[in-house]
């Protein structure tokens, strides 16, 4: 299987390097925080976050190659969401989740609350990593410039979702981290904390081998 899926990543990587299909992921989910959460990628990597259907200042992050190859070949296993994914089982109410592929006049659209097929399962963590990722980025960028005392907080927060491999595009933090690194009037911890994530960023450890 994993043979399989890494000649799906070489593919899709082929396949979708200059084109104009874009994936689209939404969330429903009333009384959580945040209720609302749609994010979609294009074949070039570029990415919007929004926290509203009707949001016009969004949060834009760049995916890379390899993350971007990773989104467009899970979709392409699950036949750009022309079957039905829901399994149909009693299980809690998890939030209503949308897929949506648009390539041209090829468009397809999926909704499920839960799924049991793997590249479905898949592909919903992915996006719930990239919405995790959004959300330390938001939280970082208000410490930043509002709360100078609770840069650290924030540091700490996406620290952890660093070590439990749950940031997509980080390079995205980068310019945030190197501001703190350099202005004095941050905590001694919190520019120490920005500089150690952003060396980890820019000087990934070796992935383990299976």
């Amino acid at each position: 299987m994993r043979a399989v899926f890494c000649l799906l990543l070489a593919s899709a990587a082929g396949l979708f390097g200059a084109g104009n299909a874009k994936i689209t992921y939404s969330k429903s989910f009333p009384h959580s925080a945040p209720e609302y959460v749609e994010i979609s990628v294009d074949q070039q990597g570029r990415a919007d976050y929004k926290e509203a259907p009707d949001d016009t200042s969004p949060l834009t992050f760049q995916l890379n190659e390899k993350e971007t190859a990773e989104v467009f070949a899970l979709a392409e296993k699950l036949g750009r969401f022309t079957r039905p994914l829901e399994s149909n089982l009693k299980v809690a109410f998890t939030g209503e989740k949308k897929l949506r592929w648009e390539d041209g006049a090829d468009k397809h659209e999926v909704a499920f609350n839960y799924s049991l097929d793997p590249a479905a399962q898949q592909i919903w963590d992915w996006f719930e990593r990239a919405t995790e990722s959004e959300l330390c980025r938001a939280g970082l960028e208000r410490a930043v410039k509002f709360d100078k005392l609770g840069v650290n907080q924030a540091l700490l927060v996406l620290d952890i979702s660093r070590e439990r491999n749950r940031l997509i595009a980080p390079e995205q933090f980068l310019p945030l981290l190197d501001r703190i690194v350099k202005n004095e009037s941050y905590l001694h911890m919190a520019r120490e904390r920005a500089a150690h994530i952003a060396d980890s960023i820019r000087n990934p450890k070796p992935a383990a081998s299976p």
